[in-house]
Protein backbone atom coordinates (compact mmCIF):
# COMPACT_ATOMS: atom_id res chain seq x y z
CA UNK A 1 0.00 0.00 0.00
CA UNK A 2 1.37 3.43 -1.01
CA UNK A 3 1.30 6.47 1.22
CA UNK A 4 1.68 10.01 -0.15
CA UNK A 5 3.23 12.93 1.68
CA UNK A 6 0.47 15.49 2.08
CA UNK A 7 2.25 17.95 4.34
CA UNK A 8 2.30 21.37 2.62
CA UNK A 9 1.07 19.62 -0.53
CA UNK A 10 -0.83 22.64 -1.76
CA UNK A 11 -0.02 25.89 -3.47
CA UNK A 12 0.01 28.92 -1.18
CA UNK A 13 -3.25 30.82 -1.74
CA UNK A 14 -1.53 33.96 -0.47
CA UNK A 15 1.14 33.98 -3.20
CA UNK A 16 -1.34 32.74 -5.80
CA UNK A 17 -3.82 35.56 -5.35
CA UNK A 18 -1.14 38.17 -4.75
CA UNK A 19 0.29 37.18 -8.12
CA UNK A 20 -3.17 37.36 -9.67
CA UNK A 21 -3.90 40.80 -8.15
CA UNK A 22 -0.45 42.08 -9.19
CA UNK A 23 -1.08 41.09 -12.81
CA UNK A 24 -4.75 42.00 -13.14
CA UNK A 25 -3.72 45.65 -12.82
CA UNK A 26 -1.18 45.28 -15.62
CA UNK A 27 -3.64 43.36 -17.76
CA UNK A 28 -6.31 46.05 -17.40
CA UNK A 29 -3.72 48.80 -17.98
CA UNK A 30 -2.52 47.04 -21.14
CA UNK A 31 -6.10 46.77 -22.39
CA UNK A 32 -6.63 50.49 -21.73
CA UNK A 33 -3.42 51.46 -23.57
CA UNK A 34 -4.36 49.35 -26.60
CA UNK A 35 -7.88 50.83 -26.65
CA UNK A 36 -6.47 54.38 -26.43
CA UNK A 37 -4.01 53.64 -29.25
CA UNK A 38 -6.69 52.33 -31.62
CA UNK A 39 -9.00 55.19 -30.65
CA UNK A 40 -6.26 57.69 -31.53
CA UNK A 41 -5.71 55.97 -34.86
CA UNK A 42 -9.43 55.95 -35.61
CA UNK A 43 -9.59 59.70 -34.89
CA UNK A 44 -6.77 60.25 -37.41
CA UNK A 45 -8.39 57.94 -39.99
CA UNK A 46 -5.52 55.46 -39.93
CA UNK A 47 -7.80 52.46 -39.40
CA UNK A 48 -9.68 53.27 -42.61
CA UNK A 49 -6.41 53.78 -44.53
CA UNK A 50 -3.53 51.76 -43.06
CA UNK A 51 -1.07 53.20 -45.60
CA UNK A 52 -1.04 56.38 -43.48
CA UNK A 53 1.12 54.53 -40.95
CA UNK A 54 4.03 54.48 -43.42
CA UNK A 55 3.62 58.09 -44.57
CA UNK A 56 4.72 59.69 -41.32
CA UNK A 57 8.38 60.70 -41.43
CA UNK A 58 8.58 61.42 -37.71
CA UNK A 59 7.70 59.45 -34.59
CA UNK A 60 4.02 58.62 -34.11
CA UNK A 61 3.37 58.62 -30.32
CA UNK A 62 0.53 56.15 -30.87
CA UNK A 63 3.11 53.48 -31.74
CA UNK A 64 4.66 53.92 -28.30
CA UNK A 65 1.26 53.60 -26.62
CA UNK A 66 0.41 50.46 -28.60
CA UNK A 67 3.78 48.77 -27.96
CA UNK A 68 3.61 49.47 -24.21
CA UNK A 69 -0.02 48.35 -24.13
CA UNK A 70 0.63 45.12 -26.05
CA UNK A 71 3.61 44.11 -23.88
CA UNK A 72 1.73 44.98 -20.68
CA UNK A 73 -1.39 43.11 -21.83
CA UNK A 74 0.56 39.93 -22.74
CA UNK A 75 2.50 39.94 -19.47
CA UNK A 76 -0.61 40.65 -17.39
CA UNK A 77 -2.56 37.92 -19.17
CA UNK A 78 0.27 35.38 -18.77
CA UNK A 79 0.64 36.23 -15.08
CA UNK A 80 -3.11 36.07 -14.35
CA UNK A 81 -3.73 32.79 -16.17
CA UNK A 82 -0.47 31.31 -14.91
CA UNK A 83 -1.43 32.08 -11.31
CA UNK A 84 -5.04 30.89 -11.52
CA UNK A 85 -4.29 27.75 -13.55
CA UNK A 86 -0.99 27.12 -11.73
CA UNK A 87 0.69 26.93 -15.12
CA UNK A 88 4.48 26.78 -14.69
CA UNK A 89 5.15 27.54 -18.37
CA UNK A 90 3.22 30.84 -18.28
CA UNK A 91 4.75 31.83 -14.96
CA UNK A 92 8.26 31.17 -16.26
CA UNK A 93 7.44 33.20 -19.38
CA UNK A 94 6.24 36.09 -17.18
CA UNK A 95 9.29 35.99 -14.89
CA UNK A 96 11.69 35.63 -17.84
CA UNK A 97 10.27 38.58 -19.80
CA UNK A 98 10.14 40.83 -16.70
CA UNK A 99 13.76 39.88 -15.95
CA UNK A 100 14.77 40.59 -19.55
CA UNK A 101 13.05 44.01 -19.47
CA UNK A 102 14.81 44.83 -16.20
CA UNK A 103 18.15 43.84 -17.76
CA UNK A 104 17.46 46.07 -20.78
CA UNK A 105 16.57 49.02 -18.53
CA UNK A 106 19.73 48.57 -16.48
CA UNK A 107 21.87 48.24 -19.61
CA UNK A 108 20.29 51.33 -21.18
CA UNK A 109 20.91 53.36 -18.00
CA UNK A 110 24.59 52.33 -17.86
CA UNK A 111 25.15 52.97 -21.58
CA UNK A 112 23.41 56.36 -21.36
CA UNK A 113 25.73 57.34 -18.49
CA UNK A 114 28.90 56.08 -20.22
CA UNK A 115 28.10 57.45 -23.69
CA UNK A 116 26.46 60.73 -22.72
CA UNK A 117 27.77 62.59 -25.80
CA UNK A 118 26.40 60.05 -28.26
CA UNK A 119 23.06 59.90 -26.44
CA UNK A 120 22.80 63.70 -26.50
CA UNK A 121 23.50 63.72 -30.23
CA UNK A 122 20.98 60.92 -30.88
CA UNK A 123 18.24 62.73 -28.93
CA UNK A 124 19.01 65.96 -30.80
CA UNK A 125 18.80 64.21 -34.19
CA UNK A 126 15.56 62.52 -33.11
CA UNK A 127 14.04 65.86 -32.09
CA UNK A 128 15.11 67.53 -35.36
CA UNK A 129 13.62 64.67 -37.40
CA UNK A 130 10.31 65.22 -35.64
CA UNK A 131 10.52 68.98 -36.15
CA UNK A 132 10.47 68.25 -39.89
CA UNK A 133 7.31 66.15 -39.49
CA UNK A 134 5.61 68.56 -37.07
CA UNK A 135 2.53 69.21 -39.23
CA UNK A 136 2.17 65.62 -40.48
CA UNK A 137 0.62 64.12 -37.35
CA UNK A 138 -1.55 65.76 -34.70
CA UNK A 139 -0.22 63.57 -31.88
CA UNK A 140 3.38 64.36 -32.77
CA UNK A 141 2.48 68.05 -32.96
CA UNK A 142 0.89 67.95 -29.49
CA UNK A 143 3.90 66.09 -28.08
CA UNK A 144 6.40 68.67 -29.35
CA UNK A 145 4.19 71.56 -28.23
CA UNK A 146 3.94 70.04 -24.75
CA UNK A 147 7.72 69.57 -24.51
CA UNK A 148 8.39 73.16 -25.59
CA UNK A 149 5.79 74.69 -23.28
CA UNK A 150 6.78 72.64 -20.23
CA UNK A 151 10.52 73.24 -20.66
CA UNK A 152 10.27 76.84 -21.93
CA UNK A 153 12.36 76.00 -24.99
CA UNK A 154 12.17 76.21 -28.78
CA UNK A 155 13.79 73.82 -31.25
CA UNK A 156 16.54 71.34 -30.42
CA UNK A 157 19.44 73.86 -30.23
CA UNK A 158 17.66 77.17 -30.93
CA UNK A 159 14.56 78.55 -32.71
CA UNK A 160 16.32 78.44 -36.10
CA UNK A 161 15.91 74.66 -36.07
CA UNK A 162 12.38 75.34 -37.31
CA UNK A 163 13.91 76.19 -40.69
CA UNK A 164 13.92 72.42 -41.22
CA UNK A 165 10.12 72.43 -41.39
CA UNK A 166 8.58 73.30 -44.76
CA UNK A 167 5.96 75.53 -43.15
CA UNK A 168 8.32 77.56 -40.94
CA UNK A 169 11.49 77.87 -43.06
CA UNK A 170 12.60 81.29 -44.31
CA UNK A 171 13.18 80.38 -47.97
CA UNK A 172 11.93 82.94 -50.50
CA UNK A 173 9.69 80.45 -52.30
CA UNK A 174 7.88 79.40 -49.12
CA UNK A 175 4.20 80.42 -49.57
CA UNK A 176 3.20 79.51 -45.99
CA UNK A 177 1.83 82.23 -43.72
CA UNK A 178 4.00 80.68 -40.99
CA UNK A 179 7.17 81.49 -42.96
CA UNK A 180 10.04 82.55 -40.68
CA UNK A 181 7.92 81.87 -37.65
CA UNK A 182 7.77 79.30 -34.85
CA UNK A 183 4.93 77.26 -33.31
CA UNK A 184 2.82 78.98 -30.66
CA UNK A 185 4.38 76.69 -28.01
CA UNK A 186 7.63 78.67 -28.38
CA UNK A 187 5.92 81.91 -27.34
CA UNK A 188 6.33 83.44 -23.90
CA UNK A 189 2.75 83.44 -22.65
CA UNK A 190 1.17 86.05 -20.46
CA UNK A 191 -0.37 84.46 -17.32
CA UNK A 192 -3.27 86.90 -17.68
CA UNK A 193 -4.20 85.54 -21.13
CA UNK A 194 -7.16 83.15 -20.99
CA UNK A 195 -7.12 82.32 -24.72
CA UNK A 196 -4.07 80.81 -26.43
CA UNK A 197 -2.81 82.95 -29.30
CA UNK A 198 -1.82 80.36 -31.92
CA UNK A 199 -0.46 83.09 -34.23
CA UNK A 200 1.98 84.61 -31.72
CA UNK A 201 4.97 83.03 -33.47
CA UNK A 202 4.28 84.44 -36.93
CA UNK A 203 7.25 86.29 -38.57
CA UNK A 204 9.25 86.24 -35.32
CA UNK A 205 12.46 85.15 -37.06
CA UNK A 206 11.99 87.39 -40.11
CA UNK A 207 14.16 90.10 -38.56
CA UNK A 208 16.26 90.81 -35.53
CA UNK A 209 18.60 88.62 -33.52
CA UNK A 210 17.98 85.83 -30.97
CA UNK A 211 18.54 88.32 -28.15
CA UNK A 212 15.71 90.46 -29.57
CA UNK A 213 13.45 87.44 -30.04
CA UNK A 214 13.79 86.65 -26.35
CA UNK A 215 11.13 89.25 -25.59
CA UNK A 216 8.58 87.24 -27.56
CA UNK A 217 9.69 83.60 -27.68
CA UNK A 218 11.92 81.18 -25.81
CA UNK A 219 15.38 81.20 -27.39
CA UNK A 220 16.80 78.32 -25.36
CA UNK A 221 16.98 74.99 -27.19
CA UNK A 222 15.18 71.97 -25.73
CA UNK A 223 18.44 69.99 -25.54
CA UNK A 224 19.92 72.67 -23.28
CA UNK A 225 16.70 72.74 -21.24
CA UNK A 226 16.88 68.96 -20.83
CA UNK A 227 20.52 69.11 -19.71
CA UNK A 228 19.55 71.72 -17.11
CA UNK A 229 16.46 69.78 -16.00
CA UNK A 230 18.19 66.46 -15.29
CA UNK A 231 20.58 67.64 -12.54
CA UNK A 232 17.75 69.50 -10.79
CA UNK A 233 15.51 66.43 -10.83
CA UNK A 234 18.12 63.70 -10.49
CA UNK A 235 16.59 62.34 -7.26
CA UNK A 236 13.12 62.19 -8.83
CA UNK A 237 14.44 60.31 -11.89
CA UNK A 238 16.41 57.92 -9.67
CA UNK A 239 13.37 57.43 -7.42
CA UNK A 240 11.13 56.56 -10.37
CA UNK A 241 13.72 54.08 -11.67
CA UNK A 242 14.04 52.46 -8.22
CA UNK A 243 10.24 52.15 -7.80
CA UNK A 244 9.86 50.56 -11.25
CA UNK A 245 12.74 48.19 -10.51
CA UNK A 246 11.23 47.18 -7.15
CA UNK A 247 7.84 46.49 -8.77
CA UNK A 248 9.54 44.31 -11.38
CA UNK A 249 11.50 42.40 -8.72
CA UNK A 250 8.30 41.87 -6.69
CA UNK A 251 6.69 40.36 -9.79
CA UNK A 252 9.67 38.07 -10.37
CA UNK A 253 9.71 37.06 -6.68
CA UNK A 254 5.99 36.20 -6.67
CA UNK A 255 6.29 34.22 -9.91
CA UNK A 256 9.36 32.25 -8.78
CA UNK A 257 7.82 31.55 -5.35
CA UNK A 258 4.61 30.31 -6.96
CA UNK A 259 6.59 28.14 -9.39
CA UNK A 260 8.46 26.63 -6.42
CA UNK A 261 5.16 25.83 -4.62
CA UNK A 262 3.66 24.21 -7.73
CA UNK A 263 6.77 22.11 -8.35
CA UNK A 264 6.80 21.05 -4.66
CA UNK A 265 3.15 19.93 -4.89
CA UNK A 266 3.84 17.93 -8.04
CA UNK A 267 6.86 16.29 -6.42
CA UNK A 268 4.85 15.36 -3.34
CA UNK A 269 2.02 14.03 -5.48
CA UNK A 270 4.18 11.80 -7.60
Amino acid sequence: MHYYRYENAEVSCCYKYLMFSYNIIFWLAGTAFIAIGFWAWSEKGVLSDLTQVTRLHGFDPVWGVLVVGTVTFILGFAGCVGALRENICLLKFFAGVIGFIFFLELTAAVLAFVFQGQVREWISDFFLANVKAYREDIDLQNLIDSLQKLNHCCGAKDPNDWNLNVYFNCSENNPSREKCGVPFSCCISDPADTVVNTQCGYDVRASGTPSQWSNTIYVKGCMIALEEWLPRNLYIVAGVFIVISLLQMVGIFLARTLIGDIEKVKFNYY
